[in-house]
Parts: C-alpha cells; sequence; structure tokens
C-alpha cells in the first residue's frame, strides 16, 4: 500500500520495493527497499526529473528531514527527490543482531553480508529506476560512502545517470584497507591538535577521564562497557564542522563529585553511549573495512592492525609521558563487537567478512576514463574521513569530473552549507562555473 501524506511545504509518498539479495540470482531469495519520495508542495502535479540521494555510511538509512532543510530545499525547486534507505538500513529488511540470525550461523550471516555494498546498491537502483522514472535516467547525489556508490554507478551503469553529484565521497579505485588508515592516522591526529589548540583546556580533561577509564570498570546505562579505547573513538565527531565544539561541550561535564569521589555523570555517560552505540546502524560496523576490499586480500581489520604502526595514538602510552591524549577517527576495530552490546552476537560473523578473500573489484578504470556523464565532486581539502590525496587521484581517472576543492567545510559539508553546495556542483556540471 502506498501512503502519501504531508510535511511543512512538501508531500511525501512511501515507496517500497522488491529486489533481489542477489542480483546474479534474480530467481532467488528476495528482499525489500524503501525509498521516500518527496516533491515542492507547489509541484507536487508537474512532471519533473528525479534526483536519487544516496545516502553516507555506509549502514545509515536516508535521513528523515521534515520540512526543506539543509541541500534538499535546494533540490526540490527543480527535482522530485527519492531519498533510499539502502538494503539493510532503514525500512528496508534489515540486518542487524535480531534479524541476522534468521541466516543460520555466522558463516551464513557473513555470506549473506557480501551482498550489502555499494555494487549490490547500484543494481539496486537500476533495478528500481524503471518503476520510479518511467524509465527515464535520474541524477544521483552521493554524499561519503554514497559518493562510493556514485563511482560505481559511473562503472557499472552510466547509461542510468542524467548527472552524478559527489560530496566528500571520492574513493581510491585501488588502494587495500590498509593503504586508506595508513592515510587516515595522520590526517586524525591534524584533527586532534587543531581541537586542543582550540581548546586547550580540553588536554587536561581528555588525559584525566583517559585516566580514570584505565583504572576503573566502566559499563554506560546501555550495557557498553567504555574503556579508554572507546572513548578515543569520540574523535569521529572532529570530522564535522560543529564537532570539535560538541566534543568540547561533551568533556567539560565529564565528572561529577560523590560519596565515594569523582565520578563520571550520568549526563556524560547518557551523552557517551548515544555517540558510541551502533545499535541503530551495526551495518556501518560489519561492513565498514570490506568497502574497500576488491581483491584477494582479505581486510583482516587494517584499522586495527594499522593503528599499532603509529603508537602516539596508544592512551597507556600517553598518559605515561605529558603529552595529549590523542582521539581516532572514522575506524571499526575488533574491541568494538566486545563492548557495544548491539554488535557483541556479531563478533565472529565480523571476524568471517574480515578474513575474506574473494572480494570483486568495485570499480572499472576503463570505463570512467571513457565517461560521458556529467560529474562533479565536492573535495573538502582535508577532509578527516575520506583522503584528499586518494580523492583527486580519483578524479583525475574519471572523464570529464569537476572538481571544488574546498577548505571551507568538513566532510558533512552537503548538510551545514547545503544549498550553496548543491549550487556549485549543478553548476559545475551544467558547465555554469
Amino acid at each position: 500500500m502506498t501512503a502519501t501524506y504531508r510535511q511543512p511545504g512538501v508531500v511525501l509518498t512511501d515507496r517500497r520495493f522488491t529486489v533481489p539479495l542477489d542480483h546474479d540470482d534474480p530467481a532467488g531469495e528476495t528482499i525489500e527497499l524503501y525509498a521516500r519520495e518527496v516533491v515542492a508542495s507547489e509541484k507536487a502535479d508537474r512532471n519533473l526529473p528525479w534526483l536519487v540521494y544516496l545516502q553516507g555510511g555506509p549502514g545509515f538509512g536516508a535521513n528523515r528531514f521534515v520540512g526543506r532543510p539543509s541541500w534538499l530545499g535546494r533540490a526540490l525547486k527543480e527535482y522530485r527527490v527519492l531519498l533510499l534507505d539502502q538494503r539493510g538500513t532503514g525500512h528496508s529488511t534489515p540486518a542487524n543482531r535480531q534479524t541476522l540470525p534468521l541466516r543460520g550461523g555466522p558463516a551464513e550471516q557473513a555470506a549473506y553480508l557480501t551482498h550489502f555494498r555499494s555494487d549490490s546498491i547500484v543494481r539496486d537502483c537500476e533495478a528500481i529506476r524503471p518503476a520510479v522514472t518511467g524509465g527515464a535516467t535520474w541524477t544521483v547525489l552521493g554524499q561519503s560512502f554514497g559518493g562510493f556508490c556514485a563511482v560505481n554507478y559511473l562503472s557499472r551503469a552510466p547509461e542510468g545517470l542524467t548527472a552524478a553529484l559527489i560530496t566528500g565521497g571520492l574513493p581510491s579505485l585501488d588502494a587495500h584497507a590498509d593503504d586508506v588508515y595508513r592515510a587516515a592516522y595522520p590526517r586524525v591526529e591534524r584533527k586532534v591538535a587543531a581541537h586542543y589548540a582550540r581548546y586547550p583546556q580540553d588536554v587536561e580533561r581528555a588525559r584525566r577521564i583517559a585516566d580514570h577509564l584505565l583504572t576503573h570498570e566502566v559499563t554506560l546505562p546501555n550495557g557498553y562497557r567504555l574503556t579508554a579505547e572507546a572513548f578515543q573513538s569520540l574523535g569521529i565527531l572532529l570530522g564535522g564542522g560543529e564537532g570539535s565544539h560538541r566534543l568540547h561541550h561533551l568533556l567539560e561535564h565529564a565528572f561529577v563529585r560523590t560519596p565515594h569521589g569523582a565520578e563520571l555523570s550520568d549526563a556524560f555517560q547518557e551523552d557517551v553511549q548515544g555517540l558510541l552505540s551502533y545499535a541503530s546502524h551495526p551495518l556501518y560496523a560489519l561492513v565498514h573495512e570490506v568497502i574497500y576490499a576488491q581483491d584477494e586480500r582479505p581486510t583482516a581489520w587494517s584499522a586495527e592492525r594499522v593503528r599499532a604502526e603509529f603508537p602516539q595514538f596508544d592512551a597507556a602510552k600517553a598518559l605515561a609521558g605529558d603529552g595529549p591524549l590523542l582521539f581516532t577517527g572514522e575506524s571499526i576495530h575488533p574491541w568494538m563487537f566486545d563492548c557495544d552490546p548491539a554488535l557483541r552476537p556479531l563478533r565472529e560473523t565480523a571476524d568471517l567478512l574480515a578474513r575474506r578473500t574473494d572480494w570483486r573489484p568495485l570499480y572499472d578504470p576503463a570505463r570512467l576514463a571513457a565517461n560521458d556523464v556529467p560529474v562533479a565532486a565536492a573535495v573538502y581539502h582535508d577532509d578527516m574521513y575520506v583522503d584528499t590525496t586518494h580523492a583527486l587521484r580519483t578524479a583525475r581517472s574519471i572523464r570529464g569530473l569537476r572538481t571544488w576543492v574546498t577548505d571551507e567545510f568538513e566532510h558533512d559539508g552537503v548538510r551545514a552549507g547545503g544549498q550553496r553546495v548543491l549550487d556549485r556542483l549543478l553548476a559545475l556540471v551544467r558547465d555554469e562555473a
């Protein structure tokens, strides 16, 4: 049943589709996809071109907007927008600790999850496009991992695209996960240094919290075991435009005095568990490293292995000296599957994915070199999540791609400056800038 309803300034329609789990086996098992169609109220009866939004992640459902905020308001001036819950996320057939046991044991779960990378997402898009557009091409807007999907789209099915717009999401075409993280840790260290330069009082605050966690067992209200390493992973905030300020506000109310001495405050623990829990997006943890896997080499918990090459990130060593505690960034580690109750049942499944050696290539360099789809990409000059050097190398490999390199925004530029960012990219693909 299709439901249509209204919010301020927009008309929304729920869309549901059935697609093969494995597009190479179209007669086999199927899963459901959910998407929300959005059109400006005053244009609801018009025949408009389509823009499909590919959410960042992996593992997040599409944004649940109210009205016309951020980039959406600009898009609705000329498009119908499809907010797709990529397979396994949002209202699409879910993949989490509650549902994955329906597949069987860890081996069956891991095999199932091999179908949740960008290549399957793009084939989903092509499977549903005729039903959405009547067969017409559409424009894709890919944020972060959504940009990875857009580059896969250009490799696999460019005939389905009018244009591709990419924000903070140009992947390396050939880097192994180890290469990604070797480039990432120095970048994260720079972001942490910039944070401490802005808020020097946070140096001692972070050290005090880490010292407390190294000497006390702390379990958050939701059952999450808060270790020093888990605390360091809050550095993922530093990749967003407001992230440094959010981290500062978090640290400043960490402790409260009690009859038993200083303890981590309830307010701090409540905020931290909301930031660290993967209950709402477990796929992010499960498939994050395998979005970089393209050959017989396993990912083998790449971020954890590569971290050992950067001993300055070791909390105990930092506290033994007088240097600052370094936070970490966008990386997944095996200890997360021990700390987080939403991930604990999936630890063996994650291990099997990390050991897998039969990954298929995600990108076609020859097809990208011959590309004729208009493409524009916003590249954030020191993006904490996506390496700028890797992104620009890929940009040079895609024929006709135009880049907008800017230091005005962090990784979340399409949200923070959505109308301006989308305006710029549209002007680039239309040769108006």
